[in-house]
């Protein structure tokens, strides 16, 4: 008979159900790479790692001549993961406007989309719900500006105030919003890509020249109060465990 490690059968019981109580917090700040951030690409410009310029140093860069630009991540679990686990969660971009505009200068929206690709009812591309910060301009943000969202309440079945959804359209006025049988929550919980992009849902815009630089894109997650509570169980059993060894 294989007797069993009482200790060490404890010790990988905790280990899974304290990996799976977390809260996040994570900034990509371009020094260690893109860390799964891309930017626009191909015939109309490039998207660079700048290694000076930043807020500070290394900052993410495009020259690009579109109708928009997008900047999007749908590899890295820091951002791309379900929202609903938690009780609040915050999402942050640093933001410097060179130039927007061909022969004038030229502002445009600048929001967060978060999109889900694999529960689509609709002939979209995606189901998404988006925040628009405000509009952008090299007049108004020549500086480094911080752009900011806090999601209060992950499981609200309506759109929060600020907040638009994507992926049907009203018939009566045309507007983009959520499929009927969509709702934000739905959306939160199964999020395939976060993008920061010009391009506001329900709009056209005109072929311009982009010079914008971003950095500082960050995540602050709050988990559940009972995961909260879990994880501190959690802690106080690894004390414990490490007083006896």
């Amino acid at each position: 008979m294989t007797r069993i490690n009482k200790s060490a059968y404890v010790g990988a019981w905790m280990v899974m159900l304290c990996g799976a109580v977390h809260a996040t917090a994570a900034v990509t700040t371009f020094e260690n790479g893109p860390e799964g951030w891309q930017g626009p690409q191909g015939s109309g410009g490039i998207t660079v790692i700048d290694p000076t310029g930043g807020n500070p140093d290394a900052n993410f860069h495009t020259t690009f001549n579109n109708f928009g630009i997008t900047f999007f991540n749908n590899t890295n679990t820091d951002f791309v993961m379900d929202y609903t686990q938690f009780t609040e969660v915050s999402l942050a971009v640093d933001v410097k406007v060179n130039q927007i505009g061909t022969f004038f200068p030229v502002s445009r929206p600048w929001l967060v989309e978060l999109r889900d690709y694999d529960n689509v009812s609709t002939t979209a591309p995606w189901v998404s719900v988006w925040y628009k910060f405000t509009d952008i301009s090299a007049a108004a943000h020549p500086d480094w500006t911080t752009f900011s969202v806090t999601i209060d309440d992950p499981l609200s079945t309506s759109l929060p105030a600020g907040w638009g959804g994507f992926g049907d359209e009203d018939p009566n006025t045309f507007e983009p919003i959520l499929p009927a049988d969509r709702t934000f929550t739905d959306v939160l919980a199964g999020i395939d890509e976060i993008a920061f992009t010009t391009l506001e849902p329900g709009f056209f815009f005109s072929f311009d020249d982009y010079d914008v630089q971003l950095d500082n894109i960050s995540i602050q997650a709050v988990p559940e109060p009972a995961s909260i509570g879990l994880f501190g169980f959690c802690a106080m059993l690894c004390l414990k465990r490490k007083k006896r060894s």
